[in-house]
């Protein structure tokens, strides 16, 4: 299988069911619901963290990156996820976190108890000014300097994310073994491939100079577009995306190719998002794909989806993107991107087929679905330090993370004593997956059609894109994708008008699918589309 075949499921371990009734998710409960993973169509999932943690981050900050957390279950439990997974095709796909480790990890307390011990190097440390202050200007993503004094060793440690998460030195070729060897460990036990957090945020420049004020104001960085964070004030020249960082991740992919892992994903946050995922991912020796932003931003216009896609177009050449509109980072898409007149549902239908139709591979949040709507957390009931630090202009990520609905009764089906980690959305009880399965039209059957369409479709698999804009605002657009002698064609109506477009003027648009969950039809001469709606030709 390549990796071009996949369909990648993210599942948020916590919130996806609770076997054992203690409020959070765990390893035996996604096996349980393998079997109605695989009934989506879906043949890759990709786990988020469960490895021993002291959840400072919610299991991205790793004490143990060979152990897994108790409140997840134990090794035994992964290995049984991995054998019913394989025995229904489906590939499995988890996070490294290889940039920072948590502050109680083994490694992080052996360096920080002197400047000659054996690991006194493999944390980014530094002096302070001659005043006491931090090395450099370089802040974190979570508020605040990226760096944080240790009165035990008597030097400033550097952190990217939470205090409690320093981050490792890669230029020490010590910390380079010690990672490709914990990601080897669970390439032996079978997994399938890797997604790795902040990928490009490894190396760091080893001058310590400090990042220039940031003056583009048409970037995509994160944060970029909020406007609450300082962290975007910056031009993130020196602390992340060094020319070292690429070197590594060929020795990554020397090794797992060697043991046979079909895909490695990177998550990159850049200022330059497409232009560095096209560095990480170009050729055959880095990277198979990175995640890409692009489409997880409040923008859901015709003229900015166009635009996204066509940059891609442009820059992606010799390289591959991984394609999402939600994951556990972000306002899900069926609330963020919001036009008049268009409920969350079709919203949602839209978003899932411009993913299946895009170059690259698609990956879908748990509950797109369903098109779960962003929950409002409570601020006494928050769980998100990123949520609580910037309260409330941004509302952290724990309204993308409540858990999973399984039924319509009160709880959701998450477990049978009702408690979860974070309280289960009211109006989520109604797009559970019993009330939504088989019901023609629905999101959960718009989606199955979707990935059964894209498994059988060899455009839509390995094919080239071409877009061309129907309208003038380009709130109308096509997108086809040829392969051999086969095409699929979308034409997209991101706007909140329905269109009647004249045939002659569309060029070849094959015949229209029959399965397609869409409120579009052919009259004659003319193609109609609803708002958001699709029409799909085969």
């Amino acid at each position: 299988m390549d990796y071009k075949d996949l369909i990648m499921y993210q599942i948020y371990p916590r919130s996806y069911y609770d076997s054992n009734n203690d409020g959070i998710g765990d390893l035996p409960g996604i096996t349980q619901k393998l079997d109605y993973i695989a009934s989506l169509g879906i043949n890759s999932i990709w786990l988020s963290p469960f490895f021993t943690s002291p959840m400072a981050d919610f299991g991205y900050d790793i004490s143990d990156y060979r152990g897994v957390d108790p409140m997840f279950g134990t090794l035994d439990d992964y290995k049984a996820l991995l054998d019913k997974a394989h025995s229904l095709g489906i590939k499995v796909v988890i996070d490294q976190v290889l940039s920072h480790t948590s502050i109680e990890h083994d490694w992080f307390k052996e360096s920080r108890s002197s400047r000659d011990n054996p690991k006194a190097d493999w944390y980014v440390w530094a002096d302070m000014k001659e005043d006491g202050t931090a090395p450099n200007n370089w802040l974190s993503i979570f508020g605040g300097s990226a760096w944080q004094f240790d009165t035990e060793r008597g030097q400033y440690y550097m952190h990217n994310f939470l205090t409690s998460q320093p981050d490792l030195n890669f230029h020490n070729p010590e910390v380079q073994d010690a990672v490709l060897g914990v990601s080897e460990y669970w390439l032996d036990l079978g997994t399938d491939g890797f997604r790795f957090d902040t990928a490009n945020f490894y190396f760091h420049d080893k001058e310590l100079r400090n990042n220039p004020p940031w003056t583009d104001t048409e970037a995509t960085g994160r944060g970029v577009s909020d406007g609450f964070n300082p962290y975007a004030k910056q031009a993130h020249k020196y602390d992340k995306t060094q020319p070292e960082n690429i070197e590594f991740f060929k020795r990554m992919r020397a090794l797992s190719d060697s043991k046979g892992a079909i895909v490695l994903v990177g998550e990159i946050g850049s200022d330059f998002g497409l232009a560095t995922i096209a560095e990480y991912t170009a050729g055959n020796n880095i990277l198979h794909t990175s995640y890409g932003f692009d489409l997880m931003e409040d923008f859901c216009d015709g003229k900015y989806i166009f635009d996204a896609l066509n940059k891609a177009k442009r820059l992606l050449v010799d390289s591959d993107i991984c394609w999402a509109t939600s994951n556990h980072d972000v306002k899900r898409v069926a609330s963020r991107w919001v036009a008049d007149g268009v409920s969350p549902q079709q919203m949602g239908r839209f978003a899932m087929t411009l993913l299946i139709a895009n170059k690259g591979m698609p990956c879908f949040y748990q509950g797109e679905e369903l098109a779960l709507t962003e929950a409002d957390v409570p601020y006494e009931l928050l769980q998100d330090p990123y949520g609580i630090e910037f309260w409330p202009k941004m509302k952290g990520r724990d309204g993308c993370r409540t858990p999973m609905v399984w039924s319509s009764e009160s709880g959701g089906g998450f477990n049978t004593s009702g408690e979860s980690w974070l309280p289960i959305a009211k109006e989520h009880l109604a797009r559970a997956v019993p009330a939504l399965d088989g019901v023609k039209g629905e999101t959960i059957e718009c989606f199955r059609s979707l990935c059964a369409l894209r498994h059988r479709s060899a455009p839509l698999k390995y094919g080239e894109i071409e877009l061309e804009s129907i309208t003038e605002d380009t709130g109308v657009f096509k997108l086809t994708r040829e392969y051999e002698d086969e095409s699929v064609v979308f034409i997209f109506n991101a706007s909140s008008k329905e269109e009647r477009l004249d045939k002659k003027t569309l060029g070849n648009i094959g015949t229209l699918w029959s399965e397609s969950s869409f409120e579009t039809y052919v009259d004659g001469d003319f193609v109609v589309i609803e708002p958001y709606g699709v029409y799909i030709g085969l």
